[in-house]
This record gives structure tokens, C-alpha cells and sequence, in this order.
């Protein structure tokens, strides 16, 4: 099938085209993957895919890496960006952000700008969306 549009679906959700979803569930099976806290799933980045609404009391977190060569930059303007070079940072920054987030009493924090150590950027906040 190849990558499928997206588009803003009801509940401003972003999703594949339903149109073209309903007709690949009448050919190819769906496969459940229930996971565990702390399991981690990879699939091709053309695995049509998506997963129900949380409805426990505990956060779900997500990571979504998605790679693209340097070269492979559009040519018109799009709302995927265009290739950035990323600043590393230590393992160390990651893990210090991180345990801002750990257990219900920093829910909160969640939802605020992350705040890069002043050693790494010098630049104080980013914007994470």
C-alpha cells in the first residue's frame, strides 16, 4: 500500500486516511500486540498501525523516532520539516530530564516546557512541540 495520507480525523486526532484503512482491513489481518510497562515495539515506518485510548490511571509514553537521509530534504515547503542538524547531548541530559517526569506527583511537569541544563545549550528552554 505504500505510506498513506494523514489527516486530522475527529477529536483533532491526526490519522490515516479511513478511506483507504477500511479497505486494507477487508485483505490483510489484524495482529494484536498487547505489551507490558517497559516493552518496546519497532515496525517499518509503513506498518499501518495504531493502538486504543488509555484507559488506565498511569500516563502512556511514547517515542517515536523517525529517520530521513540528510539529502532527501523536500523541495516545496511541507508540514514535515526539512533536514535540521540535532545537537547531541549526553545520555546524562536525557536521564536528568526524565526523572522530572517519574510518578503522579510531577504530572504537572509534564505538560510545561522541557528545560535544557544551561551546560548544554545555553539556551534555557525548548520547545518540544
Amino acid at each position: 500500500m505504500g505510506r498513506l495520507e494523514h489527516e486530522l480525523l475527529e477529536g483533532q486526532q491526526v490519522g490515516a486516511d479511513l478511506k483507504r484503512v477500511e479497505q486494507a482491513e477487508k485483505v490483510m489481518d489484524r495482529v494484536y500486540c498487547e505489551m507490558a510497562p517497559g516493552d518496546v515495539l519497532f515496525f517499518h515506518c509503513n506498518t499501518l498501525h495504531r493502538s486504543e485510548r488509555n484507559t488506565s490511571d498511569s500516563r502512556r509514553w511514547t517515542l517515536i523516532c523517525c529517520y530521513n537521509a540528510a539529502r532527501n530534504s523536500p523541495f516545496l515547503e511541507h508540514h514535515h520539516p526539512g533536514y535540521t542538524p540535532l545537537m547531541k547531548v549526553p545520555d546524562s541530559a536525557l536521564k536528568q530530564v526524565g526523572l522530572r517526569f517519574g510518578g503522579k506527583a510531577n504530572d504537572a511537569a509534564f505538560l510545561n516546557k522541557a528545560v535544557v541544563p544551561a551546560d548544554l545549550s545555553g539556551q534555557g528552554t525548548v520547545d518540544p512541540g
